[in-house]
């Protein structure tokens, strides 16, 4: 991946729908050259694919946690994988030091959304226990691919 890729990269991830003449108006390529680099970088898995960014607060979905998960010994980050992805309102997951076992991201469109969301985790054969913290003010958030 060189510089240019990066440059194509970039403006695509301000714009995913971006043309290909808009991106290489940007970059100092032709459409058909910056055409040829993004099909070669989906190609190698540079780039997995275009998405649109939603507002949670736009779906209503206003209320955050942060969740530790307790399992049992030995539980693997496959199975805890498993657990947390039947539930939607699980945004992100991810094994950790310490105490826990797994960090969970949770949003919900409320309080009570939440704790239902909790109790249905808690429910999972393998959590043996959760800690939560409530998210007050979202300070910074960066998008975590860079």
């Amino acid at each position: 991946m060189d510089s240019l890729d990066r440059a194509i990269i970039d403006v695509l991830r301000r714009d995913a729908r971006a043309s290909f003449a808009e991106v290489g108006t940007e970059v100092g390529l032709s459409a058909s050259a910056v055409k040829r680099r993004v099909d070669r970088l989906r190609a190698d898995g540079a780039i997995r694919g275009f998405s649109v960014i939603v507002d949670r607060t736009a779906l209503g979905w206003t209320t955050e946690a942060f969740v530790e998960v307790y399992c049992g010994d030995r539980t693997s980050p496959d199975v805890i994988r498993e657990c947390v992805a039947r539930h939607p309102e699980v945004v992100a997951a991810y094994t950790i030091t310490g105490d826990a076992d797994a960090l969970l991201h949770l949003v919900a469109e409320d309080m009570r959304h939440l704790e239902e969301a909790l109790e249905r985790i808690r429910r999972e054969p393998e959590i043996q226990r959760t800690r939560s913290a409530l998210v007050l003010t979202r300070l910074l958030a960066r998008d975590p691919t860079v």
